[in-house]
């Protein structure tokens, strides 16, 4: 390819809205262009990236005994109406009609139509297990795309089904696809992605892990133990906490303090209550209010004063979706002075009191006291609770930085962030029995087959490599997934001796089966040297009049690691030596 016929132009400035490198970097050397929100178009470089990503992918997916196929992206609505999900699904899944009136979906995952298509072909046991794999055009309408190709709208995405007749084999091929992430992440040139522990969210199913590449600027928060290797994403992460209450000087408990009512004016904050009572965080119960979209009934939600509520463990326990609480004098709530004590006398019929673990034996503590500007102390959650509240602890709270692990019981949990760019899920049933999916045993019986699910970003992994390979000039991307092997610079190209030179150098290395971008543009040195960054190609082989003075070329690496001169006669048989070492 000559660099003076490849469509998409590269520019210097980074545009002001690119919140990460990747995505300033991908703008910037003409990989992708703007097209709407969340919607990008591809130039040749990032085609020929993500080409080498999905062979990579085919590759191990085949080795794993999958089968490509491909589903439609326009679905009918019948699909996700047999799951149940048609309704249950929000926004997400964009939803219209086609000239008949037809109610159609755009597929944002393919569950439904990996069951449809298997559904008559799986009906006798002897053809268990099996995978089927595509890789296609998705579209999934996100509220609030961002990060260029890490969260977009319209994407490509690998996504394979494995069915199985028991739980056993499922897990069993569970970990061959774990396994097979991990090779297709050490091959495209991000070994230290990880796996995490996760919640499956609308997907369903008892266990599924996400893999994460860890950065400062990912989406996603990750629990991690570094005393016990515990990993797991913060919506799933479980929240364990140590039983607090206040103490005398001779550090026995003060459980026989009454339940005070205290004037607070002005206090509508746990950190304003706190400075005026001189307690802390930690020795008070707050409330935090939401409505279930279903019909917007109030959910409130008591735990301990410094701990946050994790939504998707309170959707998940509710099992229906929530929105942040508009209190009304209907609803009975006095904003900033909420506390269990007395509410349900005054609380809005239909509505829900929920209790975090956090506060499980909680005694001595501060809770608002349901009327403007006054406050309880000394509540005790056994003492003073139990004649109003038949109470259930659940874990509804963010794991924090410091806090206790899940696996091994210390206090070294630390917070990091991630970009997810795969995931894989142990669905179960879920599908296959809401969408009538059976086989016959061996004994005659009739059974239900149980789904796996395993999906990769190829976008997202795309824009997750740059991130994780670049300097401040542009990518430098792995070998393995470069847009070519070799970039010729034929600095001076005016110059006879460098045209020939490097004319030549072009066709020896594609007669050699080299990738080479020949930059034979009539450009400043500096603008080409500038654009070769922006490409990151591995290797760089600079053609100038200097150096042919010399009787030789230059020999460069993306990553500054090689630099050597080299004749000119032996330059193809060195670029062929290291790309053997490199592979």
């Amino acid at each position: 390819m000559k660099l003076s016929k490849l469509v998409g132009d590269r520019f210097k400035e980074r545009p002001a809205d690119c919140i990460i490198d990747s995505h300033a970097l991908m703008l910037r050397g003409g990989y992708i262009k703007y097209v709407a929100n969340g919607i990008y178009s591809s130039y040749l470089p990032l085609r020929r990236i993500t080409h080498k990503i999905e062979q990579i992918i085919r590759e191990e997916m085949d080795a794993i005994d999958g089968q490509e196929v491909q589903f439609p992206v326009a679905l009918p609505a019948s699909l996700w109406e047999e799951s149940g999900r048609y309704e249950s699904v929000g926004k997400e899944l964009l939803r219209f009609a086609d000239r008949n009136g037809s109610p159609m979906v755009l597929g944002m995952t393919h569950e439904e139509a990996a069951v449809q298509l298997v559904r008559e072909y799986g009906q006798t046991y002897s053809r268990y297990p099996f995978m089927i794999y595509q890789i296609q055009t998705k579209f999934r309408d996100e509220a609030r795309p961002r990060a260029g190709l890490i969260r977009v709208r319209e994407f490509t995405m690998k996504d394979a089904y494995s069915f199985h007749t028991s739980q056993e084999d499922l897990e069993e091929y569970y970990m061959r696809c774990h396994a097979a992430y991990e090779r297709i992440f050490a091959r495209v040139g991000v070994p230290e992605v990880i796996s995490v522990a996760s919640d499956s969210g609308m997907m369903g199913g008892n266990l599924s892990h996400e893999f994460m590449l860890l950065t400062p600027v990912g989406e996603d928060s990750i629990a991690l133990c570094d005393a016990c290797g515990y990993r797991a994403n913060m919506e799933a992460a479980e929240c364990i906490t140590e039983p607090v209450s206040a103490c005398s000087e001779d550090g026995s408990r003060n459980s026989h303090a009454p339940l005070t009512e205290v004037h607070t004016p002005d206090c509508h904050t746990i950190e304003e209550v706190c400075a005026f009572l001189h307690s802390t965080p930690e020795m008070s119960c707050k409330a935090v209010v939401y409505q279930k979209n279903t019909d917007d009934s109030y959910i409130v939600l008591f735990l301990r004063g410094d701990l946050e509520v994790n939504e998707t463990k309170l959707t998940n326990y509710l099992g229906c979706e929530v929105h942040p609480a508009v209190i009304t004098e209907d609803s009975g709530l006095t904003a900033g002075f909420i506390g269990p004590y007395g509410l349900t006398k005054c609380l809005a019929a239909g509505s829900t009191v929920l209790f975090d673990r956090s506060l499980e034996h909680a005694a001595d503590i501060v809770c608002g006291a349901n009327r403007p500007d006054y406050h309880y102390t000394e509540l005790s959650i056994d003492r003073d609770l139990a004649a109003e509240y038949d109470i259930s602890f659940h874990d509804f709270a963010k794991i924090t930085e410091g806090g206790i692990c899940p696996h091994c019981g210390k206090k070294t949990i630390r917070i990091s962030r991630g970009i997810e760019v795969g995931n894989i899920f142990q669905l179960g049933t879920k599908y296959t029995e809401a969408m009538h999916m059976e086989y016959t045993d061996s004994d005659g019986s009739v059974h239900t087959p149980v789904m796996g699910c395993y999906g990769i970003g190829v976008g997202r992994l795309a824009a997750s490599v740059c991130e994780a390979h670049h300097d401040e000039y542009g990518p430098i991307w792995p070998l393995s997934i470069a847009p070519w092997q070799v970039h010729l610079c034929a600095v001076r190209v005016d110059d006879a001796s460098v045209r020939a030179c490097a004319d030549s150098l072009y066709q020896q290395l594609n007669g050699a089966h080299v990738e080479v971008l020949y930059d034979d543009r009539s450009v400043r040195a500096g603008i080409m040297f500038s654009d070769a960054d922006l490409l990151g190609i591995p290797y760089r082989i600079i053609v100038s009049p200097r150096n042919l003075s010399e009787h030789c070329v230059e020999l460069v690496s993306r990553d500054k690691s090689l630099q050597e001169k080299v004749p000119q006669e032996a330059v193809v048989d060195r670029i062929r030596q290291l790309l053997r070492e490199e592979r």
